[in-house]
């Protein structure tokens, strides 16, 4: 990794690209794990929530005293070793001392998304078994008393901000700082009951419930045990080294695997400062504020900085958009030299360092990056062109792969090879291959999950008798093992005329485009191809204004003929990528904005396919007509 660079100072910091050390804190559980990180770090800042316009930080010692008290109240009511506790709620503080009381007390944490209704509640708490039930505020309580009639083995329900509760009462129903003081007072009668507990979790015991999207169903529960939690931490620590310098920014959903274990966990172990936004809207602003040195999203952020910047050059002066040009063409012929491996000259590192000075520190500063030491996408396929634009700022953005099923990362861009649309070789800590019959990516390692909840069939159908877990996803690897995805297998389509198509190539092409928040490509068994699109609101308004193209609400905005021939000159701009038979021939604007609380899409903001077929239904017939 050094030789790569050694000719580019100034581009990328080098040595904090480095893997760190391979044992940070002992433990051979999460909860082990936290009470040996907390007793080393004592009054060292790990947590930082803004509230009321103030950041507000948590040492090490104030969290384990909240998660102290937590656990000592779970205890009093009656959680038991194995009892399954549930949370929802947004990405907040109060999750993650819920999470660690419960993994604390021997009992098994399960996260369930703030936008889920209460019916999808009530099913993912029936199918944990869960016994306590934490919900965020009134809205979300409301969801969980309406469950909580079909819910009978479920005995409390805790409200984290009783905003507006003050005097509500119900049998079920205590809040967060009641739990605490229940917990304070059965600390002083069992002063030595949750050292036990702690002491008592063994690796092989059940730590964590991560529930899929539910894209292809009902969402299964995949099993994580704290054995394979820990094992992931250490080796990912080898890959990614982060330390108790960096800052993270906590925004994805902790239900997800991707901050649970990505997150808060690696967090944990490395003892990197989380930082939590004040809701999934102020992002952009709070990224600004707290300028992480590394920094995980899914595409879809990463995608709307992106138009963001390009908005704001096209509202720049001429100067301004001469400058930015000349400079991001400068980061691209660095960029080439250092994926083809060749040396940077010294004209152009000098010409680079001038390209900085003049636009590109700007705009990561724009951004909220200018800090970072890299960036890690993931989660959902991403343009490759995405991954140069960020590259030529100077900032390494890596692509990673891996699924609810193997506890988050199994495959990663390595620092010292980079391939724009490659999601790297295979983590040094588990296998990846590609099976040759179906060109499925397979997987295998201690980092792969014990199964589906309560679905043996299930599980027998993702992990075959050699122990490999069937991915779902349809790849290639290169001679250097170098993994990259086609699509989906369900996802391939195949046309009237046999050809094969992997329509995520055509979407995330499209998606580079400002005006486009996501598409999907149609075309399965029909003789063309047509697109379902999703405009970007904020931008497509813009450019409407600056127009004067009339409009009253979103629906009026995508049926105006102007948007229409706007989207249409993006479509072509793609086309002409792709062979005639890959071409879009026909689109649909869809004329609701949607968000994660829209069945349409998952809380990690992708379209389900299947769903938006069923939906949209007259609309894609419409196309074919």
């Amino acid at each position: 990794m050094r030789r790569a660079f050694a000719s580019m100072p100034n581009l990328w910091n080098i040595d904090r690209l480095l893997p760190g050390p391979d044992r940070v804190v002992p433990g051979d559980t999460l909860p082990a794990m936290f009470w040996h990180a907390a007793a080393a770090r004592g009054e060292q800042t790990w947590l930082r929530q803004k509230e009321f316009g103030v950041w507000r930080s948590w040492s090490w010692n104030q969290t384990a005293a909240a998660v102290r008290e937590i656990a000592h109240g779970l205890m009093a009511i009656g959680f038991e070793r194995g009892h399954t506790a549930s949370i929802m709620s947004n990405t907040v503080v109060e999750w993650v001392l819920a999470d660690l009381a419960v993994l604390s007390c021997g009992g098994v944490s399960s996260g369930i998304y703030p936008t889920d209704s209460a019916a999808q509640a009530q099913y993912l708490c029936e199918d944990s078994r869960t016994t306590v039930l934490f919900v965020e505020d009134d809205e979300q309580l409301d969801k969980a008393l309406d469950a909580a009639n079909q819910l009978p083995k479920l005995r409390r329900i805790i409200v984290f901000d009783m905003e507006g509760l003050s005097d509500f009462q119900h049998p079920l129903v205590m809040s967060l700082e009641a739990l605490r003081a229940l917990g304070r007072e059965h600390l002083q009668q069992h002063p030595k009951m949750l050292e036990q507990r702690v002491a008592a979790v063994q690796p092989e015991d059940l730590a964590i419930l991560v529930y899929t999207s539910g894209t292809t169903g009902k969402p299964k529960g995949a099993m994580h045990l704290h054995g394979g939690l820990v094992f992931w931490l250490r080796q990912i620590n080898q890959i990614v080294g982060q330390d108790s310098s960096d800052e993270r920014m906590c925004f994805l959903p902790l239900c997800h695997v991707a901050e649970r274990t990505g997150g808060e966990y690696f967090g944990m172990y490395t003892g990197a400062k989380l930082n939590f936004v004040e809701n999934p809207d102020t992002v952009p602003e709070n990224v600004r504020e707290i300028a992480p040195t590394v920094f995980t999203a899914v595409p879809r952020v990463w995608e709307k900085f992106y138009s963001a910047v390009t908005i704001a050059v096209r509202e720049a002066s001429r100067t301004q958009q001469l400058a930015y040009a000349w400079a991001l063409g400068v980061g691209n012929r660095v960029l080439e030299r250092v994926v083809q491996g060749q040396p940077v000259p010294q004209w152009l590192k000098a010409k680079f360092m001038l390209a900085r000075w003049i636009a590109l520190d700007n705009v990561r500063k724009l951004i909220g990056i200018h800090r970072a030491r890299f960036l890690l996408t993931g989660a959902a396929p991403i343009s490759p062109d995405l991954i140069r634009w960020y590259l030529a700022l100077g900032v390494p953005m890596f692509e990673v792969w891996g699924m609810t099923e193997t506890a988050g990362l199994s495959t990663s861009m390595q620092g010292s090879r980079i391939k724009p649309g490659s999601i790297g070789k295979a983590a040094p800590f588990n296998e990846v291959r590609i099976d040759e019959g179906t060109g499925e990516i397979l997987v295998r390692g201690r980092n792969v999950f014990a199964g589906y909840l309560n679905q043996p069939q299930k599980t027998a159908e993702t992990i075959d008798a050699d122990g490999w877990l069937h991915t779902g996803d349809v790849g290639t690897v290169d001679d250097e093992g170098y993994f990259r995805i086609t699509d989906r297998m369900k996802d391939i389509i195949i046309t009237a005329g046999g050809k094969n198509v992997t329509p995520s190539e055509w979407e995330n092409e499209l998606k580079f485009s400002p005006y486009v928040t996501d598409a999907v490509v149609i075309g399965d068994k029909r003789p063309y191809l047509t697109a379902l699109v999703m405009i970007d609101q904020e931008n497509v308004e813009r450019y409407a204004q600056e127009r004067d193209i009339p409009f009253s609400n979103y629906q009026s905005l995508t049926r105006a003929p102007e948007i229409r021939e706007l989207i249409q000159g993006e479509i072509d701009k793609v086309n002409k990528k792709f062979a005639r038979v890959e071409q879009i021939k026909r689109f649909h604007l869809l004329e609701t904005q949607l968000t994660a609380e829209d069945e349409e899409l998952t809380p990690t903001m992708k379209l389900k396919r299947k769903l938006v077929h069923a939906k949209y239904a007259p609309q894609i017939e419409a196309m074919y007509q």
